[in-house]
């Protein structure tokens, strides 16, 4: 496995100072006799996921002109949501450079959405420390820039909202979310949830919030054309 400096170099990070990065993919799960405020990735994580939001507010603000303020703030927290990090952590496989302590498996780190969230953004804060706003910019446009581009207007309402304006259009009635299943290890839970009408079951999805589940529900509803 290559090391953090050569996977640095294979991005065109030049470091300042590399302990920065190292402290980026440092768990709170290691333990050593240093243990204290600043030895994981936590703070870098808060700074991290604040450039993380301004960058694509930018980047939503400069390619859509036409977005209003709604439509603006729908877009940003498509990008800055968990699916969306955990995506692009896994295409650099960051996984692979986190250092973990005892209480937690190698395994468990690749497969827990939410570590990998928060290495994804303590790695933005360490460039943001190390290197300068100028270069954290153009690290987080590099893997959004595209997709943000991309988006359409007609696709910003959520699906519970969609699902719920043509049920209500329908029937005048609303749908009801049940959560049917919790399952998966602390770290990292999935949900199961159910959307129905009176007694019908419309789509049942998953997610690793009760909000995701929800959302993936009503989205397999609106996909078969229940409504």
């Amino acid at each position: 496995m290559q090391t953090l400096k050569t996977f640095l170099k294979q991005l065109g990070i030049e470091p300042k100072q590399l302990s920065l990065y190292e402290l980026a993919f440092t768990h709170t799960s290691v333990i050593s006799e240093n243990v204290g405020i600043g030895k994981d990735y936590e703070r870098l994580e808060f700074i991290g996921d604040a450039c993380l939001s301004m960058v694509v507010a930018d980047l939503v603000f400069t390619l859509h002109p036409k977005f209003s303020e709604g439509e603006m703030s729908k877009t940003r927290a498509k990008f800055v949501q968990t699916e969306s990090l955990v995506l692009i952590a896994k295409k650099l496989n960051l996984a692979d450079y986190i250092t973990i302590g005892p209480s937690i498996q190698r395994a468990d780190v690749g497969a827990s959405k939410k570590i990998l969230e928060n290495v994804f953004e303590a790695f933005i804060g360490a460039i943001y420390v190390d290197l300068g706003y100028e270069n954290a910019y153009q690290f987080v446009s590099h893997y959004f820039r595209q997709l943000i581009q991309q988006v359409k207007i007609e696709q910003l309402t959520d699906y519970k909202t969609r699902l719920q304006e043509e049920m209500q259009a329908e029937y005048r009635e609303a749908v009801s979310y049940e959560l049917i299943l919790e399952e998966g290890p602390a770290h990292d839970r999935i949900f199961t949830v159910k959307v129905m009408f009176k007694d019908i079951v419309l789509g049942i999805g998953k997610g690793s919030s009760k909000k995701q589940a929800e959302q993936d529900a009503a989205r397999l509803a609106l996909e078969k054309k229940v409504v």
